[in-house]
């Protein structure tokens, strides 16, 4: 009702779709996602990666799981991710994603295609049974995957990420360290790993043009990275003043709002 105080309101708005959801599983969200995992209900929303000298022109979508309640509606990721991440259930996500993406790129020979990982999957059976398999489905698909690992994630196993880097960039894939900036990454390490690109972090990258701050902190860190040889990519980018200033900055690729959404189709 218009101009209705809420806090003094007794109507109790009606629950969004999402909400509804929630409050009809009496908020068992990781029931939810093991429901959604065993009855298929995953998909990938793709969101472009565009060059910063040429936003028309997209270097690789990034592929983000989806999954779906009963009624198709999506689960917010934020309401379970961080604590299944490292849990059987990340893994058995980690594999949805896999397989989704390595599909994906056997129907769409010009796709290059980042899929997010966790450290942890590189030990576990299915995970790399599930990789090994979408790799042998035709010649070239290795080449056109990126796997996506958070910054936090590779810092649990240095040793582990960086024997299967050495094991899987031979067969082409590339690796994306994603939220640079936001975790502990021990600079001594990244001379020994194997990643072809870095994704600074949302943080720094807001109001970047506003904020002498992020400025500075976004400059060093491309400065690393090419000091590594490793591309770079801003994430969250949303107005075309942050993506100015990334440009002057140096960034290779810009990635956020601004350039389209993440969304079910690659149109």
């Amino acid at each position: 009702m218009r101009g209705l105080d809420p806090s003094t309101s007794t109507e109790t708005a009606p629950l969004d779709p999402l909400q509804h959801a929630m409050a009809m599983r009496d908020g068992d969200v990781p029931a939810m996602v093991r429901s959604a995992l065993l009855a298929d209900r995953a998909q990938l929303a793709f969101q472009p990666v565009v060059a910063a000298g040429d936003p028309a022109r997209i270097a690789f979508y990034e592929g983000l799981i989806r999954l779906l309640d009963e009624g198709g509606r999506v689960l917010p990721a934020n309401l379970f991710m961080s604590s299944v991440e490292e849990t059987g259930l990340g893994r058995d996500i980690d594999c949805a994603s896999i397989r989704l993406g390595l599909s994906m790129l056997v129907r769409n020979p010009d796709l290059r295609l980042a899929i997010n990982m966790s450290a942890r999957s590189i030990g576990d059976g299915e995970w790399r049974r599930t990789l090994e398999a979408g790799l042998s489905r035709g010649p070239g698909i290795g080449e056109r995957l990126i796997l996506e690992i958070s910054e936090g994630s590779a810092m649990m196993l240095p040793e582990v990420v960086i024997r299967f880097m050495a094991e899987m960039q031979p067969r082409g894939i590339s690796f994306a360290l994603d939220d640079f900036g936001a975790g502990a990454t021990a600079f001594r390490y990244l001379k020994d790993f194997f990643f072809d690109m870095v994704k600074i972090d949302r943080l720094f990258v807001r109001d970047i043009d506003s904020s002498p701050d992020n400025q500075v902190i976004t400059e060093s860190l491309i400065t690393v990275a090419r000091q590594f040889e490793m591309f770079t990519v801003a994430e969250g980018v949303e107005t075309p003043a942050e993506a100015a200033m990334l440009g002057r900055l140096g960034i290779d690729c810009l990635q956020g709002y601004l350039y389209g959404r993440p969304k079910g189709t690659l149109i």
